[in-house]
């Protein structure tokens, strides 16, 4: 990607999204004037992010450590995973909710939003908590155009091809206190699965809600054009049939003069 673009996606990417679709065309026009028709096109293919993402991607951009900080917590609860450690996987799981609603609240403050509709805080938090589980969500944030939401369980592996998996110990017999905790984690992970369904529907509704405010601008746009296309063209006219009359004029007096 060229500078001239960088810094496009950079500024659209951070700027409030209500502004997101005029800028983008000043910049693809700047873009054309500078000699780069290609740039100009990359430009002009960028989306509009929705508000949630855009608090995501104006979070991370302001703050280098949000990116480091959630790559660390994935690869320790992959390492842990990978160990079948239920006692550390337990508590690397309360530290990734402390860690996500921590970055919530910074994301919020930082966007200005210290009272958002509960849709928004909500798709908030499940980006946040889908780029702990999914690298392609990490890889993505700074430039997210909607809300990520992760509604399995554990984390996406790194890589293919993953190692083959440990044999299984044999089953003891639990106590009725880890049976009891066994259920609260079922119960949460369900409880979780819920929110994340949630988050996606809201989601859902603010991209359709950003697809057709982008629309709307778009046609506003055009019919401003129109208008002034129309405007200009009525113009043309009289201006043609004020020469039309002067010649006419003109060759009424050059017959007089010539007779």
């Amino acid at each position: 990607m060229t500078d001239l673009a960088a810094d496009a996606v950079a500024e659209l990417y951070g700027a409030d999204p209500d502004d997101f679709t005029g800028r983008r065309a000043e910049l693809a026009a700047g873009a054309r004037d500078a000699g780069e028709p290609a740039v100009a096109k990359q430009i002009t293919a960028l989306r509009k992010p929705t508000r949630s993402a855009w608090v995501v991607n104006r979070l991370v951009r302001g703050d280098p450590e949000v990116r480091s900080r959630l790559e660390a917590l994935a690869v320790d609860l992959r390492a842990a995973a990978g160990s079948a450690d239920g006692a550390r996987i337990r508590e690397l799981t309360t530290a990734r909710g402390q860690l996500v609603d921590e970055l919530t609240r910074e994301a919020l403050q930082v966007a200005g939003l210290p009272a958002p509709p509960a849709a928004l805080r909500e798709e908030v938090t499940a980006t946040l908590d889908a780029a702990i589980a999914d690298p392609q969500v990490a890889a993505s944030l700074g430039t997210l155009v909607r809300a990520a939401h992760w509604a399995g369980f554990g984390l996406v592996p790194l890589t293919e091809g993953a190692p083959a998996p440990a044999p299984v110990p044999a089953k003891k017999t639990r106590t009725p206190a880890e049976s009891e905790t066994e259920r609260e984690d079922r119960r949460r992970e369900k409880i979780m699965a819920a929110e994340r369904a949630l988050a996606q529907a809201g989601q859902d509704v603010e991209a359709a809600a950003a697809a057709e405010h982008d629309l709307e601008d778009s046609v506003r746009h055009l019919e401003a054009e129109l208008a002034d296309a129309r405007q200009r063209l009525a113009e043309a006219r009289r201006q043609s049939y004020r020469a039309e009359s002067r010649q006419q004029r003109a060759a009424q007096q050059l017959s007089r003069l010539q007779e």
